[in-house]
């Protein structure tokens, strides 16, 4: 056999005006946080979400800090975060003093139980951050009604679900106020780089104080307020500007790689679980996630191990929150998050895959189980 180049597990795409809109930046010397792209992207992005307001930021977590600032969650409040989630959900409400309080997992999504909510609010919690995990929607009507009913804020961690849908609305548009990342392995990326979208124009106008140092826009080096270093750059927004001209070309991509798992892996069910789409979600497909199941005599760290050494990346479903040094609680209190993290990865998801390469990844993936079987 030909020997392949290893299949990534993501990959950012340019196809569009990102060099055009870069060498403007550069021949014009507004590198910085100053220029034309930051506006253009910010009219853009909240074109796509719905909202009348996005602003940018330096990182998908700023974001997440800075939502929570605008609330104004600090030194002894709570906010309800789901246990399975990337860190930067849970540190993001540190920074501000406050504490993570974590809830356990649908079996289905894998997003944060709305049923175990009510059980975690106190006289302290102030929020709810839910997280769009790997791309499928929260179910946010039951989510909504819990906040309504105790008068706390809706915060969408929406890092992973550009363009993904929740009964035809859109993630970014369904909760109080929504963050976003554009990391380098997002469906549309600006290498480093985040942004909040928000209808409210008060929490906007305070979004914006708070990320340029707290200056006031009316009084040059005037700082009426303690902000933080959280401008992106005009280069940045300019990658930014070009990407999310060609979202529906991004979000097509991710489509047509996870119809294409879908295909070739349903096969071997015995073996694996393919992601849930539960009938009121379109999901984005940040990453294509599969379980192993019981039938599988192999670890999930040495499925990947053997994967990798057949030349398929991969990447295991993020620990949750409340394992880790930094967060540990009780293990006994989250057993779904437990399971699915124990056997879940993801595979490569992005857009410059061809079948052949799907169809190569679940051939690597049934010979693996094959020989487990015999």
């Amino acid at each position: 056999m030909n020997k392949r180049t290893k299949i990534q597990v993501a990959s950012p795409i340019f196809i569009g005006n990102e060099n055009k809109y870069l060498t403007e930046c550069i021949e014009s010397g507004w590198i910085s946080s100053n220029g034309r792209f930051i506006k253009a992207f910010e009219e853009q992005f909240a074109e796509f979400c719905g909202t009348k307001h996005a602003i940018t930021c330096s990182n998908g977590t700023a974001a997440l800090h800075l939502a929570l600032l605008v609330y104004g969650i600090g030194i002894g409040d709570e906010v309800i975060v789901p246990t399975l989630t990337y860190v930067a959900s849970a540190n993001a409400v540190t920074y501000c003093g406050a504490h993570p309080v974590f809830v356990d997992s649908e079996a289905n999504t894998w997003n944060i139980n709305p049923e175990l909510i009510e059980a975690k609010i106190t006289d302290k919690t102030k929020g709810i951050i839910v997280v769009h995990l790997y791309g499928h929607p929260v179910d946010m009507d039951a989510v909504n009604t819990i906040a309504r009913k105790h008068n706390l804020v809706v915060i969408e961690d929406a890092a992973e679900a550009h363009g993904a849908l929740y009964k035809g609305k859109i993630a970014g548009s369904l909760g109080d106020i929504a963050t976003f990342s554009f990391y380098g392995n997002k469906i549309i990326t600006t290498g480093e780089g985040g942004i909040v979208v928000t209808n409210d124009d008060e929490v906007a106008a305070k979004l914006r104080l708070l990320k340029g140092q707290g200056m006031s826009p009316t009084q040059r080096y005037w700082f009426p307020i303690v902000g933080y270093n959280y401008r992106m750059t005009n280069m940045q927004a300019a990658i930014g500007l070009a990407q999310i001209e060609n979202i529906d070309w991004h979000l097509s991509k991710r489509k047509e790689v996870s119809r294409l798992y879908y295909q070739y892996l349903a096969p071997l069910s015995n073996y694996i679980e393919l992601p849930v789409q539960e009938d009121w979600a379109s999901h984005s497909f940040w990453m294509y996630t599969i379980l192993l199941k019981s039938t599988v005599k192999m670890t999930r760290d040495e499925f990947m191990d053997a994967l990798d050494n057949q030349g398929v990346e991969t990447r295991p479903i993020f620990y949750p929150m409340h394992i880790l040094p930094i967060y540990q609680e009780d293990t006994n209190s989250y057993p779904v998050a437990n399971d699915v993290a124990a056997r879940g990865f993801n595979l490569p998801t992005h857009g410059l895959l061809k079948e052949e390469d799907i169809a190569f990844i679940a051939k690597q993936i049934e010979n693996i189980c094959f020989k487990l079987s015999i």
